[in-house]
């Protein structure tokens, strides 16, 4: 420890530190950071790499497991395509068709996922081609299909009204006719899922998976209306045994896995799906639930939740999984998802053992320098911590008595004397600025110069009714008194509803919303201000009366538009205030309720933005000096949802724009019978009053 002045203790000056010590001090305490840091690095950081590295991985394999699936959907879809601009197809011409024969066994050939493809008519008729050449005895069995058959065909034809034809013919591999057997004659494709799903308009190609009949496996139908000749629908059923076989080339790990799903979370293709069919009820598609996958459900619902295709998870174990999940593009009701899971473990094994001997070599380091630091970072803290909440408070502009802070240490105990400065000077510099403008200066770092922009804000005039004759025989102090309590209370009222006192100009008030600060909801928190300040007002005239003062009676006007918002006068002497057209108008209206005997007149351009909260009526429609063209003007007369004061003046506003209407629109007795009847219930609206006068 240096001694600045070895003096300075007789004169009783305090011992101090030179900054010298304060920087090996702190360089002490950066190395304890450092240490921190590489800990950090190595239990936090390199997780969320590694784990952020998986998560990518794993979510571009979904991504291209999405697309191969889609392109087998896209040319399923382009076969039908194909085979609906075919004449033969439009017309209906099914029966005895070599040539429509020979093009729908190519395309179920071509297609190893294709079971069948068919065509139904909008008059019943309706033919199917089934590629049975791998089914099984089982399925052969089922459907009556001798062994050299490689095809059945169903042909239903409707076209004679009279009679119905329905044939099942079992072709070979060359579409010879092994054998024939009478069909369907109650099967109509119109009452089928597939048929009426293709009227849907949503983009989506898919029905919803179930369990073929005559194969036993899992399949979904890719459907297409007809474009042109007869009405009626092409359509083919995929299985889902040929997308098994392409996830299981997806295994990125020994336990990766990737299947897929729907949104009753039903697993509908998985490299494993026979086993799992097999554990389940015939007939049944599995369930996540009901499996040893069960912990990927919850990566699904926060997918579903938060729209984020990486997730991670914990099965029971507590063994943490990347999961990556893909919608199939246009699988409709089918409602295909991809999802792909491996635990991030085995993707980076190696780097999570040289992590664990990484972090307990730092923690032992870290460990022994913290006694150390924490002795000296304690002797520099305790004061910086008192200066930062005493600038927060500066900042915040909340009142303080405490002392300047001292410490041993010169430079802080000269940044304490400065912070106290600071207050000082920022609580004198907000009783002449707008405190909102000091605010925004002091976070933004701003300096104040010259100068505006436009944009739209909302305008608050007040002034006191008769001020000059209540206050002309009174004494000089107690007039300043009394309007200081009256200004102090009103300007507390606006600024606790967002708006920024500009000036006081006389006995009015100048407030300002949505400038400094930005304010999306100036024009209702204008509103509100303006009812809050006429209630508080009422306050203080009861308290004025009780003190034997006269009452300060206030009549408001507001207004929402385009204005220049900045600061105006000269480099030395300068004050932000709001220029522009809206200024005057919004005067105006404060000036006009004389005429109308109100306390609130508000612009049409307000009303709009807030009669969503505030109940308004009308008051007249006027022509200002100086605009070009009139406004209609308003009375705010209270907040909506203010309980039975609310429904008074809901019903008082209904009365008075039934009369208003009359007084605009319809004829002059009518107009002034409604005027009559209104007034004879509220004798002393002046509204009212003002529209008789002017009308007698």
């Amino acid at each position: 420890m240096t001694l600045i002045n070895p003096g300075a203790s007789a004169r009783g000056r305090p011992v101090q530190l030179g900054f010298k010590t304060s920087i090996i001090a702190l360089f002490v305490g950066i190395v304890l950071v450092i240490g921190l840091t590489l800990v950090y690095l190595s239990f936090s950081r390199i997780t969320a790499v590694t784990d952020s590295a998986a998560s990518q991985f794993i979510g571009k394999v979904a991504e291209l497991s999405a697309d191969r699936i889609g392109s087998q959907l896209k040319l399923v879809r382009d076969n039908l395509k194909i085979l609906n601009a075919l004449p033969s197809v439009q017309l209906a011409q099914i029966e005895d068709n070599p040539r429509l024969n020979a093009l729908l066994a190519a395309m179920l050939m071509n297609n190893d996922q294709l079971f069948n493809l068919y065509v139904g008519y909008d008059d019943g008729s309706f033919i199917e081609m089934d590629s049975i050449a791998g089914s099984g005895r089982e399925t052969r069995a089922r459907l009556e299909a001798p062994e050299q058959a490689a095809f059945r065909m169903v042909v239903i034809s409707r076209t004679d009204p009279a009679r119905t034809i329905s044939r099942r013919l079992f072709l070979s591999d060359k579409l010879e006719t092994v054998r024939e057997l009478p069909g369907p004659i109650d099967y109509d494709p119109r009452e089928r899922p597939w048929y009426k799903d293709a009227d849907r308009r949503d983009g989506s190609w898919l029905t919803g998976p179930y369990v073929f009949f005559a194969t036993g496996k899992q399949g979904y139908t890719v459907q297409l209306a007809l474009e042109q000749g007869r009405g009626g629908v092409v359509a083919g059923d995929l299985l889902l045994s040929v997308t098994q076989e392409l996830l299981k080339r997806e295994q990125l790990t020994p336990s990766a896995v990737a299947f897929l799903f729907d949104d009753d979370d039903r697993i509908l293709a998985h490299p494993k799906m026979s086993e799992m069919m097999g554990r389940e009820v015939s007939g049944t598609i599995p369930r996540l639930r009901g499996t040893d996958m069960a912990g990927v459900l919850t990566a699904i619902r926060a997918w579903r939740a938060n729209g984020i295709p990486e997730q991670f998870f914990q099965d029971p174990a507590g063994r943490l999984h990347a999961a990556a999940f893909q919608t199939i593009p246009h699988s409709g009701p089918a409602n295909l998802r991809v999802a792909v899971v491996a635990p991030v473990d085995e993707f980076f094994a190696s780097i999570i053992s040289e992590r664990g001997r990484l972090f307990a070599v730092t923690l032992g380091f870290v460990g022994l320098m913290v006694p150390v630091v924490f002795l000296i970072g304690s002797l520099l803290s305790r004061s910086l911590r008192t200066l930062a909440a005493e600038t927060d408070r500066i900042q915040r502009f909340e009142p303080s008595d405490a002392p300047p802070v001292h410490s041993v240490i010169r430079e802080i105990d000269e940044l304490g004397r400065s912070v106290s400065t600071m207050r000082t000077v920022a609580e004198t510099f907000s009783r002449f600025v707008p405190r909102r403008l000091v605010e925004k200066l002091i976070e933004t770092g701003t300096p104040l110069q010259l100068g505006g922009t436009r944009r739209e804000v909302t305008l608050l005039f007040s002034d006191v009714v008769n001020f000059t004759e209540i206050t002309e025989k009174a004494d000089p102090a107690r007039v300043m008194q009394y309007t200081s309590r009256y200004f102090a209370a009103m300007s507390r009222e606006i600024m606790t509803h967002s708006g920024t006192v500009d000036k006081f100009i006389g006995d009015a008030i100048m407030a300002i919303w949505n400038a400094p600060a930005d304010d999306p909801d100036h024009a209702a928190n204008a509103c509100a201000g303006a009812l809050a300040f006429q209630r508080a007002n009422d306050r203080l005239n009861a308290e004025f009366e009780r003190e034997g003062w006269p009452v300060y009676k206030t009549r408001l006007g507001l207004h929402s538009g385009e204005a220049v918002v900045g600061n105006i006068g000269s480099e030395d002497r300068m004050n932000y205030t709001v220029l522009g057209a809206t200024v005057n108008l919004a005067a105006r209206l404060e000036g006009l309720n004389k005429n109308y005997g109100t306390s609130i007149l508000v612009s049409s351009a307000l009303r709009q933005r807030a009669t969503s909260r505030f109940l308004f009526r009308s008051v007249d429609r006027i022509s200002p000096k100086g605009f070009a063209e009139a406004f209609e003007i308003y009375e705010l007369r209270c907040g909506r949802g203010d309980g039975e004061g609310d429904t008074k003046d809901c019903e008082f506003c209904r009365e008075w724009e039934i009369v208003y209407a009359a007084l605009r629109n319809g004829p002059l007795a009518v107009a002034e019978c409604e005027l009559a009847a209104f007034l004879a219930k509220y004798p002393q609206d002046g509204v009212a009053r003002y529209h008789r006068s002017h009308r007698s």
